[in-house]
């Protein structure tokens, strides 16, 4: 019984969804907004039981010394004081955002300097991956770094200067050679804008028939019964 009510009221749901969005008129065009006024419900209350979730476990983490139970105080620590603060700065100036209010501190000078630090690191995961994506293996990652080598000196100033300088290696070699429509072009940032526009672009639609194709399946599995994982 646990596990059949809560597939049929999937089941149901989404065929109300499926027949609201095929037939926008009344009773069912309005039956859309109102699933997504429930679901920003539900939204709010699952926030506040992962949030629930995530107290119980560093609790449970401090209160037995295990590894690491330093960072669960510190993230305690830090979930309690934005709290209080926020709630604080919302009887008080009735908003949390208010530029005098102390949450607006807290998130100007603690919250974006955090963020941007944890979005700069990233930085050095791109190199790594980037490294073992473009190394020379067979054919397809030699385009592969051939094209991104292109993009990247297409992106900056100085491909447009490189691209002169071969104008004028090209005519020092070859005298009768017109360089003038050569160095004419954007150079590299015509090669950009020519792969990013065309190859890059069908790859891209590609990846998203792909990915259409997997959530439609998905759901359809879903809907069925037939993925059940949601329910563990």
């Amino acid at each position: 019984m646990k596990r059949t009510v809560p597939l049929v009221i999937v089941f149901i749901t989404a065929v109300v969804l499926i027949v609201a969005f095929f037939i926008p008129h009344k009773p069912f065009g309005d039956l859309e907004g109102r699933f997504l006024n429930w679901y920003a419900i539900v939204a709010g209350f699952t926030l506040l039981l992962g949030l629930d979730s995530l107290t119980r476990h560093h609790l449970t983490q401090i209160w037995r010394r295990r590894p690491g139970w330093p960072y669960s105080l510190l993230l305690v620590l830090s979930l309690t004081a934005t709290v209080v603060l926020g709630l604080y700065s919302w009887f008080k100036y009735r908003s949390p955002f208010d530029l005098r209010a102390p949450f607006m501190w807290l998130y100007t000078f603690m919250i974006i300097p955090l963020q941007s630090t944890m979005f700069a690191s990233l930085a050095f995961f791109i190199v790594s991956a980037a490294y073992r994506a473009f190394r020379i293996r067979n054919f397809s990652a030699t385009l592969l770094l051939i094209a991104a080598c292109l993009v990247m000196i297409g992106n900056v100033p100085l491909g447009s200067t490189f691209w002169h300088g071969i104008g004028g290696i090209i005519h020092a070699i070859i005298p009768g050679v017109d360089v003038a429509k050569f160095t004419g072009l954007e150079g590299f940032a015509s090669i950009k804008d020519w792969l990013m526009s065309i190859p890059q672009a069908a790859a891209s639609r590609g990846i998203g028939i792909g990915l259409t194709l997997g959530g439609i399946a998905m759901s359809l599995r879903i809907i069925l019964g037939i993925e059940r994982t949601y329910m563990s």
